[in-house]
């Protein structure tokens, strides 16, 4: 008699199915969902990836999923912590978003980063499972962040190679246009807010061709204000945001230092995800 819940187990989707029944996600924050409060969500968040799991759990029985992600993570760690994590779930799907923390230090090369993400996407392509690879998000309306874009693409281009040599799939984060506006972005302006992450869903699973009724939620018009207010709230998210996140790169430390994953096991999707 054969275990449902086994992924070895052999599966034959209907018409109103895909063909995934153990889902794993590797990463760091944006994988983790951060800027997406959800009080009863397992460690407080929701995010895209849970989002797209409990998509997934509705249209196929026996499904399971597994969230490895921590915040703060380098591309180093997410290798040494989460990559054999992740084959011993046996997932059948895996998507891996790491690098961006590293693109944005100071100094780093796109080209070496890519190199890294090309040895985790060869261990997880490995497995046989099916595996997506995120691009990193076009800054271009991001005073900000701005003049990183040039090296962001860089390491987009070298994420579609180590994409085409594995086999992986390519979720375009750099072509969501819909994410490019403030109000897809949480207080801190680095992470996505719930309507971010509620976008990003809906791009994965077009990615992945399943069929769903995410629609798109239209945010609230940002409110008149002058220029010496903006530039007041500028210098309130410096202080607030931008100087703790330089402070915590230069001292080599990370917000997410001594986390555990929030589904460190894989099982079934329940729980805090109601909503949009």
């Amino acid at each position: 008699m054969t275990d449902p819940n086994d992924p070895r187990t052999p599966y034959v989707p209907n018409d109103d199915s895909h063909p995934w029944r153990r889902f794993v996600a590797v990463g760091d924050s944006f994988t983790e969902g951060i800027g997406d409060p959800e009080p009863s969500a397992p460690g407080g968040h929701r995010g895209w990836a849970d989002r797209v799991a409990e998509v997934l759990s509705q249209q196929a029985e026996g499904f399971s999923y597994a969230n490895l992600a921590v915040r703060g993570k380098l591309i180093r760690q997410i290798l040494d912590d989460q990559i054999d994590a992740a084959v011993a779930l046996q997932p059948d799907l895996l998507t891996i978003c790491a690098g961006g923390n590293d693109v944005l230090r100071p100094g780093t090369d796109p080209d070496e980063i890519a190199d890294l993400l090309d040895g985790a996407v060869s261990r997880l392509s490995a497995t046989g499972a099916a595996v997506v690879v995120f691009t990193g998000f076009d800054v271009g309306w991001n005073p900000v962040f701005r003049a990183m874009r040039g090296k962001i693409a860089i390491y987009n281009e070298n994420v579609r190679a180590v994409a085409e040599r594995h086999d992986a799939i390519v979720a375009d984060l750099w072509a969501l246009r819909e994410i490019q506006d403030p109000r897809f972005w949480a207080d801190d302006r680095l992470h996505l807010n719930a309507l971010g992450h509620h976008e990003v869903a809906r791009m994965a699973l077009r990615t992945l061709n399943v069929p769903n009724d995410l629609a798109h939620l239209e945010p609230d018009p940002l409110p008149a204000r002058t220029w010496r207010a903006a530039r007041g709230e500028d210098l309130v998210w410096a202080r607030t945001h931008l100087v703790p996140w330089v402070l915590r790169r230069l001292r080599h430390q990370s917000s997410g230092d001594g986390l555990q994953p929030k589904r460190p096991d894989a099982a079934p999707f329940a729980g805090g995800d109601a909503g949009a």
